[in-house]
């Protein structure tokens, strides 16, 4: 038996009023029911962060690089925000590089007609320059303010879940086998 996935569910916008919390609630739900990781969220509204890192700031820098190398995994549930993933996410990714080496990432999307595909597809981009390991596998939620009722679950939750369940099933086998991997060989020995 392996030990429980430290997996870090990121948030990807810092909006007041934002949706994100629903998605990133519904998303924390399905992780627990499939089991295997053990959960800290990280949202870019607690982390003051921009592209200019005071040194004030340096003590919540440290906890933030922390919380992510302790990481085995990251889930990002992120918005699209005119055809791109918001600012906050990108500061809060930027402000550490090595934590994200050789770890997998997963993604649950949400927007209009594209349910945040091209936000996914900017972000394996930069994903790829931190030496990360992106899925295929996704969510992606079409106009998902329509799709949740007041309860947080989706009206027809058939296509998500199957889709949640696959993504987790498969961000478990990668982060086991990197975790292995990373053991076996340091990351930054393999240069």
């Amino acid at each position: 038996m392996y030990p429980t996935i430290k997996l870090a569910l990121i948030y990807g916008s810092a909006r007041e009023g934002r949706f994100c919390d629903v998605v990133a609630e519904w998303t924390q739900r399905h992780v627990d029911r499939h089991g295997g990781f053990e959960t800290v969220r990280i949202d870019p509204a607690d982390w003051p962060l921009s592209g200019r890192v005071l040194r004030q700031d340096e003590a919540q820098l440290q906890q933030l690089r922390q919380r992510l190398h302790a990481a085995d995994a990251f889930v990002i549930v992120t918005p699209e925000y005119n055809h791109g993933y918001p600012a906050p996410l990108k500061a809060l990714i930027d402000a550490c590089y090595e934590p994200w080496q050789a770890k997998p990432v997963a993604f649950v999307s949400y927007g209009a007609s594209s349910g945040g595909l091209r936000a996914i597809e900017q972000l394996r981009q930069v994903f790829a320059e931190l030496h990360a390991v992106t899925l295929r596998d996704s969510v992606n939620l079409v106009s998902a303010w329509r799709q949740f009722g007041p309860d947080g679950e989706l009206h027809e939750p058939q296509a998500a879940g199957q889709a949640m369940t696959t993504m987790l099933s498969r961000l478990s086998w990668w982060s086991r086998a990197l975790r292995d991997a990373r053991s076996a060989t340091p990351y930054e020995a393999a240069a």
